[in-house]
């Protein structure tokens, strides 16, 4: 992996981050914390959404939105642990 990927990848693992804690209200991660949680959300879209039949052309905008829909599925995970 070149340089260029691992910032690719951490680029897009913050600005995903960051729009998951958005969405879920009353998580703030910083940008270490936006970067972790972009990458998790990476990891679990990759998991999940082709087994749903989600799938689309690749790209940086298609990349953002799926690990911004894994980092939401790991925020809500988060969240149901905590309370339990």
């Amino acid at each position: 992996m070149g340089v260029e990927s691992v910032f690719a990848m951490l680029i897009v693992g913050a600005i995903a981050g960051w729009l998951a804690g958005k969405i879920v209200a009353g998580y703030g991660f910083g940008v270490i914390g936006n970067i972790v949680v972009g990458i998790v959300g990476a990891l679990v879209a990759g998991f999940v959404l082709p087994r749903l039949g989600f799938g689309g052309p690749g790209g940086v905008f298609s990349s953002i939105i799926h690990s911004t829909i894994g980092a939401v599925i790991f925020l809500a995970l988060v969240r149901l642990v905590k309370k339990v």
